[in-house]
């Protein structure tokens, strides 16, 4: 019953572009004991519904910038395919010190970080800001 009310829970956080894949490899590698490569399996699968719905309603309020997505998708592409390579070659054991690396470096950045763009946008109305 729990590993659905975290399901659910990442499901929402994952929605809003909050980072629901974070919570839930670090749920299946600690509390469910799956391995580093399968928790990211399992992620990646569990993301693509939840980023379909995502893009679906999105794309209806006019919340994507389609300039930009064109200019970063296919480096992201194949960023992926060379990540996803990459993280095979890797011990299972360094991969998932490497993933705590990053979420300690990721949550320092946001915790001390003055951001002066969420001001000025603060006053702009979220269509107008992703129509750019």
């Amino acid at each position: 019953m729990l590993s659905a009310v975290v399901g659910f829970l990442t499901g929402v956080l994952a929605s809003m572009g909050l980072g629901g894949g974070f919570i839930l490899v670090v749920w299946l590698t600690i509390f469910e004991d799956v391995g580093q490569r399968a928790a990211q399996g399992i992620n990646l699968l569990f993301f693509l519904p939840i980023a379909l719905v995502s893009l679906v309603f999105h794309l209806k309020n006019h919340l994507v910038n389609k300039k930009l997505v064109k200019k970063i998708a296919l480096g992201g592409v194949l960023g992926a395919v060379i990540g996803t390579y990459g993280a095979q070659l890797i011990d299972n054991d360094l991969l998932r010190k490497l993933f705590a690396l990053f979420l300690l470096a990721f949550g320092l950045r946001e915790l001390f970080s003055r951001r002066k763009q969420d001001k000025s946008e603060s006053h702009k109305s979220p269509r107008a800001s992703s129509l750019q």
